[in-house]
């Protein structure tokens, strides 16, 4: 019996610290682009000869000293419940300190442009798997006070919403906007995270999901459908095949595939991988860089690996 109770103890005391030291997500907390649209924090940028609109983060932590207490405020909340955070006024400085990048590719393909938003560069930078978007509206009623809250959290790999919460928080005479926010999000932040974590979970059994497009450059003379190998198999086949091998389970769509480029959608990409004995975390730039160095070995396929953001990985067969 005695035996038995130390066994019991001995599971739970295991079973406690696997769980303490489970992964969880990293977290960038962002005002939403509806906040920074209605409050005038929006900028322009050329996509490739189209005007787009994205949030002007930079100048809304400079100009709105509510960004700061609200952004702090939820990142305490999430910070006390033990998910890590990105700090996002840290990852801009990060942004400026780097090099501006080369907005498109010296390769006669011109279909297939090299250049990253602003956003993208951001989410690169900062290297968080969930974005979570927050908007916050002061209401006032006499001289009572009281906040409206919508939070969204999204894939930043993927873009797809994986959690969301809204709210009103009791009203009050005298509190500042702070208190006001965390009082309104406190009654839904774990359910939030649980939500979350689920998503977490998901990409630790079945992979992250990213896109990886295969391309050549027109210069090469050989292409897709060029037989490699003893078995003289098309390099279509093989590109498939090594997919199979390296996502998770197999999964994948080869969702269109010519002589000249391929179209890997629903890759499910490991979330860690192992060097030199500790895990450090993949992503799909160094998926696709995997998939580049096999087809140089194997056949002598020298190529290019671009990205664009955290989730798209396109590699250019046949030079640098």
């Amino acid at each position: 019996m005695k035996k038995n109770i130390i066994l019991f103890l001995a599971v739970i005391a295991f079973t406690s610290n696997a769980f303490s030291q489970a992964k969880k997500p990293t977290i960038m907390v962002v005002p939403s682009d509806v906040w920074c649209n209605t409050n005038g924090y929006m900028m322009e940028y050329d996509n490739q000869g189209t005007k787009v609109k994205i949030p002007n983060y930079k100048k809304a932590f400079q100009e709105n000293s509510d960004v700061q207490f609200v952004i702090s405020t939820i990142g305490n909340m999430m910070a006390e419940r033990g998910f890590p955070l990105k700090r996002m006024d840290q990852v801009i400085k990060t942004l400026e300190s780097n090099s501006a990048e080369d907005a498109m590719m010296s390769s006669k393909d011109s279909g297939m442009g090299a250049s990253e938003s602003p956003n993208d560069k951001l989410k690169a930078v900062a290297k968080a798997d969930i974005i979570m978007g927050l908007t916050w509206t002061i209401n006032q009623t006499g001289p009572e006070k009281s906040v409206t809250f919508v939070l969204d959290g999204i894939d930043a790999y993927t873009d797809k919403q994986v959690a969301g919460a809204t709210g009103t928080g009791p009203s009050s005479f005298s509190a500042e906007l702070p208190v006001l926010l965390e009082e309104a999000v406190l009654a839904h932040i774990d359910n939030f995270n649980a939500a979350l974590m689920t998503h977490f979970e998901d990409l630790f059994a079945n992979g992250r999901e990213v896109i990886v497009r295969v391309k050549k450059w027109d210069d090469w003379y050989e292409d897709l459908e060029t037989e490699y190998g003893d078995d003289e198999e098309e390099l279509g086949v093989l590109i498939e095949d090594w997919m199979a091998d390296n996502t998770v389970q197999g999964r994948f769509n080869t969702t269109d595939a010519t002589e000249n480029m391929m179209l890997f959608e629903q890759v499910r990409i490991p979330l860690y991988y192992e060097r030199n004995g500790k895990q450090r975390a993949m992503d799909t730039r160094r998926f696709a860089r995997n998939l580049s160095k096999y087809l140089k070995e194997e056949f002598e396929i020298v190529s290019k690996v671009t990205t664009k953001g955290l989730g798209r990985a396109t590699i250019y067969l046949g030079g640098k």
